[in-house]
């Protein structure tokens, strides 16, 4: 019989700043289902919903998608 012994780390985990934010936005329009693509600015994407609104009238509902890093160090 084999014995196993479990030791409890905390952790914390926060966001990366210097790896940036990727936003990226689609269309919820029934059957559109264009999107801005990935952006590094996310000033940029929305840029890209305030466009597509404006030349496709009733395209006025996004999905909003943020992805950023983050990084688990251990509290010890």
């Amino acid at each position: 019989m084999s014995r196993t012994v479990l030791r409890y780390v905390a952790h914390t985990i926060n966001r990366v700043p210097e790896n940036g934010i990727t936003a990226e936005l689609f269309c919820a329009a029934d059957e559109c289902g264009l999107s801005s693509g990935p952006e590094g600015n996310p000033d940029d994407a929305q840029d890209w919903a305030l466009r597509h609104t404006g030349r496709n009238p009733g395209h006025d509902l996004f999905r909003r998608e943020y992805t950023d890093h983050a990084r688990v160090i251990r509290a010890e």
